[in-house]
C-alpha cells in the first residue's frame, strides 16, 4: 500500500494536482500509522488537512481528520483527538453519515471510535459512552462488518478501561463475531486478545484458555506481516493480562515484554504495559519489590503526562499494595487515598471495590 501511495504521490506532484495529492496524503496517514511511523503520519495528515481547507474540499477534510485522530491517539495525545471531534462530527447530514469517501469503514463511525477511546483514557466515561452509542447506531444498519467491528471495538475499549466486564464481554463478543463474518483481519487479533482478558476476568477459564491460544497465533501472524502499530501493543497487553489472571506468570511476563516492545512509539500503550509489568513483578509467585516499584513509577509518570486518569489511579493502587507489603503504612495509605478519590470521581465501581478490599486487608 505504501509503495503504491508513494508512486501516486509522485504522479500527483508531476501533474500539479492538489486534490489528488491531498487524497494520497490522507490515505498515507493511516498506512503510516499502521507501520508505527507516527511522525511521518502526522506530517502526511497535516498536509492533507491543509489541502482540504485550501480547496474547500469537505470530503477530503473528513477523511484527513478521521485519520489524524488515529495518529494522535497512537501518540497518546488524547486532547488533540478531542479537539477534532466537534468539527468533524458536528451533526452530519444523513447522506454524509453513510458515505465512505474511499475509506474501508464509514468515517462517521471511524471518526467516533478514537474520541470514544480517548475520552475513556482520560476518565470521561459518560462522554465516551455517548459517542459509542452514536457509532453503534450509525454502524448497525450498514451490515458492513468492518464498520460494525470498529463501532464495537471502541465500545469494548470503553468498558474494559472502566472495568465494566459484563458490558465489555457483550461488546467484544459481538464485535468479534462480525469481524469473523467479514474476514476483517486488522482488528481480529485485538478482539480475540480482549476476549481472552474479559473471559479470564469473569472466571470463564476454559473459554479464556482457548482465546489466549488463538490470540497468540494471530499476533504471531500479524508480526510476520510487519504490522507493529494497529494496537499490537494493546493486544499483547490484553492477552498478557489474561495469562496473569490464569496464573501463567512467566507467559504473562513474556507477553508483557512484547507489549512494551510493540508500543515504544505509542506512549499511552507503553504506560499500560509498564503498569502491567508492575503487576507481574509484584505477583506473590514472582515478587520483585524494586522492579515492581520502578515499573509503577514509570507508568505513573507517563500516565500523568498524558492525563490518563484511570491509569494514574491504577498505579496508585499498585503502589499502595506494594508499600503495604513492605510495611510502609504511611506511603501505602497515601496511595490508597489517591486511588479511592479518583475511582469515586470517575465512577469506576469495580476498581473502587478492588481498592477497598486491598485497603481493608
Amino acid at each position: 500500500m505504501l509503495h503504491h501511495l508513494r508512486e501516486a504521490e509522485a504522479l500527483a506532484e508531476r501533474l500539479g494536482d492538489d486534490r489528488r495529492r491531498g487524497q494520497v496524503y490522507a490515505l498515507m496517514t493511516t498506512v503510516l500509522s499502521s507501520l508505527d511511523e507516527l511522525d511521518e503520519a502526522l506530517v502526511a495528515g497535516t498536509r492533507a488537512l491543509e489541502i482540504a481547507g485550501r480547496l474547500g474540499d469537505s470530503e477530503l477534510g473528513i477523511v484527513a481528520t478521521s485519520n489524524l485522530e488515529q495518529v494522535y491517539y497512537y501518540r497518546g495525545e488524547y486532547q488533540h483527538v478531542l479537539q477534532f471531534t466537534a468539527d468533524n462530527l458536528g451533526a452530519p447530514s444523513v447522506g454524509a453519515a453513510h458515505q465512505y469517501f474511499g475509506m474501508g469503514a464509514l468515517p462517521s463511525v471511524f471518526g467516533r471510535a478514537y474520541p470514544v477511546m480517548s475520552f475513556a483514557e482520560i476518565g470521561r466515561f459518560k462522554e465516551a459512552a455517548k459517542y459509542a452509542a452514536e457509532a453503534i447506531k450509525i454502524a448497525e444498519p450498514t451490515e458492513h462488518a468492518h464498520t460494525i467491528g470498529w463501532a464495537y471495538y471502541a465500545a469494548s475499549m470503553l468498558h474494559v478501561l472502566k472495568g465494566d466486564w459484563a458490558k465489555a464481554q457483550s461488546s467484544v463478543e459481538y464485535g468479534m463475531a462480525m469481524l469473523r463474518t467479514g474476514n476483517v483481519a486488522d482488528l481480529l487479533p485485538w478482539a480475540v486478545a480482549a476476549s481472552a482478558w474479559v473471559l479470564a476476568q469473569l472466571g470463564e477459564i476454559s473459554e479464556a484458555l482457548n482465546r489466549v491460544g488463538e490470540a497468540k497465533a494471530l499476533l504471531d501472524w500479524q508480526a510476520k506481516r510487519g504490522l507493529v502499530g494497529c494496537h499490537c501493543g494493546w493486544a499483547y497487553h490484553a492477552v498478557s493480562r489474561a495469562c496473569l489472571l490464569l496464573g501463567w506468570v512467566d507467559e504473562a511476563r513474556r507477553l508483557g515484554d512484547c507489549a512494551v516492545e510493540s508500543s515504544r512509539r505509542q506512549p499511552g500503550f507503553t504506560a499500560h504495559a509498564l503498569r502491567l509489568l508492575g503487576d507481574i513483578a509484584t505477583h506473590p509467585d514472582r515478587l520483585d519489590v524494586e522492579s515492581g516499584a520502578a515499573h509503577y513509577r514509570e507508568a505513573l509518570a507517563l500516565a500523568n503526562l498524558h492525563n490518563m486518569r484511570p491509569l494514574v489511579a491504577h498505579c496508585h493502587l499498585g503502589l499502595g499494595k506494594l508499600y503495604r507489603r513492605m510495611g510502609e503504612t504511611g506511603r501505602a495509605r497515601e496511595n490508597f487515598t489517591n486511588a479511592t478519590a479518583m475511582y469515586c470521581e470517575m465512577e469506576m465501581g469495580f476498581w473502587l471495590d478492588q481498592e477497598r478490599q486491598y485497603d481493608e486487608l
